[in-house]
């Protein structure tokens, strides 16, 4: 029994030993981690409530969308991007504020919104959307090499037909025939490695559409 009692008091004295050698550091690393799993807490409920006032007020803008108030659309879009630019519902406002504003006659202040949504928008589709319809808008405006410079970019594959439609509109607007051939048949084919997805499938005709465009501008290589 003393030799077990023995035995008990030096494994004591060993851990009395490693405490002082450590235990300053084992307890900055425990209070490290409570503060961690604190501070993700608090993160977590700070997203959480940035995504319900943000969808709040992206639904007040949606209702000023559809009764064509271009300018309050404008002003929740800028209070969207000031207070939850974080969250997808910034992005999705500049695009809608931009159809708003582009319904009123205003492509200025649609270009800015498009712009924001194009550099900013927290969904990589959101940015890809914004890009086309930023470019859609410079091609109405004649910014021909604008337009190209928001297409130069490689686009998401879903967005690779559009992209290069809308590089065959611009050409063809400029009157650069083949390069305008070569810009829709490029979309044919990034078109035809999408035939296989549901969503193409559900696009019926889209193909046609680039074709006629195609075929428009005559024969041609």
């Amino acid at each position: 029994m003393a030799a077990y009692d023995l035995e008990e008091q030096e494994q004591l004295d060993e851990l009395k030993t490693w405490w002082k050698m450590y235990g300053n550091l084992v307890t900055g690393i425990l209070v490290a981690v409570a503060l961690a799993a604190v501070a993700w807490q608090g993160w977590n409920w700070w997203q959480r409530q940035q995504a319900t006032q943000a969808s709040a007020l992206f639904s007040i803008l949606q209702t000023a969308a559809t009764q064509k108030d271009a300018k309050r659309a404008r002003e929740l879009a800028g209070e969207l991007i000031d207070k939850y630019s974080s969250t997808a519902y910034a992005g999705m406002g500049a695009l809608l504020a931009a159809r708003a504003q582009m319904d009123a006659g205003d492509a200025k202040n649609a270009r800015v919104q498009l712009g924001w949504a194009a550099e900013n928008a927290k969904d990589p589709a959101l940015r890809e959307l914004a890009r086309l319809r930023l470019a859609a808008v410079m091609l109405d405006e004649k910014a021909y090499d604008e337009a190209m410079k928001q297409l130069a970019a490689e686009p998401l594959a879903a967005f690779a037909p559009r992209f290069g439609e809308l590089r065959g509109d611009i050409f063809a607007a400029q009157g650069k025939t083949a390069e305008a051939r070569n810009a829709y048949d490029l979309a044919l084919t990034k078109l035809e490695a999408l035939a296989k997805s549901d969503e193409t499938r559900q696009r019926g005709g889209y193909s046609e559409v680039i074709q006629a465009k195609r075929d428009s501008l005559g024969a041609g290589k």
